[in-house]
């Protein structure tokens, strides 16, 4: 994607919903779909399906739908699926560990190369092919190894701390887990995932639910 193209989160987060239903109905062996079936499978209209994809160019043709193979393919390019991004781990607790072991990220292009954690306890023990690292190497590392992106798995408190260094680092991609905002520079793209606000959206529904 362009770096002078800007397209708002909501756009994103649907193409990633249409590429996700696209990659089920290719291994159905599925060879069309239409913008009717995409907009009932991401819950929007067929029109905001058109407008969406009309952002990157010309897809489909008038009464025949998407090609499934070719639109899969569009999107992951558009997506920056296409190639592997080398993610580093900040925070080797249990939340570390489950996001360094899911292998659904690999299965994305995202591949977990090293894992860090300032306690001494936890510096040296194995996770699977990973050995957890001493955070203070993190700089160091980045710069020979070329990190693209830094997860945040530590508590709130150190949060801010860990994101400067991965700002030193030279990292450009954060995401995120724990529950505080942090802020970064401009050239930093952060994306922080509240699993509380998450949990009181559900909450909200469900209170709301017959009212």
């Amino acid at each position: 994607m362009s770096s002078s193209k800007r397209v708002a989160d909501s756009t994103v987060r649907r193409l990633s919903l249409y590429l996700s239903f696209l990659e089920e109905l290719e291994q159905t062996g599925a060879s069309t779909v239409s913008s009717d079936m995409l907009a009932r499978l991401g819950g929007t209209t067929s029109a905001q399906v058109r407008k969406d994809l009309s952002i990157f160019g010309s897809f489909g043709k008038r009464g025949l739908g998407y090609d499934v193979e070719e639109l899969t393919s569009k999107l992951r390019g558009i997506l920056g699926l296409e190639q592997s991004w080398r993610v580093c781990v900040v925070g080797a607790g249990k939340l570390g560990l489950a996001l360094a072991q899911y292998p659904g990220f690999a299965e994305k292009g995202f591949h977990v190369a090293a894992v860090y954690d300032a306690a001494p306890a936890r510096i040296g023990t194995k996770w699977d092919s990973l050995t957890v690292r001493d955070a203070r190497d993190l700089a160091g590392d980045a710069s020979a190894e070329h990190f693209d992106i830094g997860v945040i798995a530590v508590p709130s408190e150190a949060a801010q701390s860990v994101a400067d260094q991965l700002v030193a680092a030279g990292i450009h991609a954060i995401m995120n887990f724990a529950p505080v905002q942090i802020i970064v520079p401009p050239d930093v793209v952060t994306r922080t995932v509240n699993m509380a606000l998450e949990f009181e959206a559900l909450s909200f529904a469900l209170a709301n639910w017959s009212r």
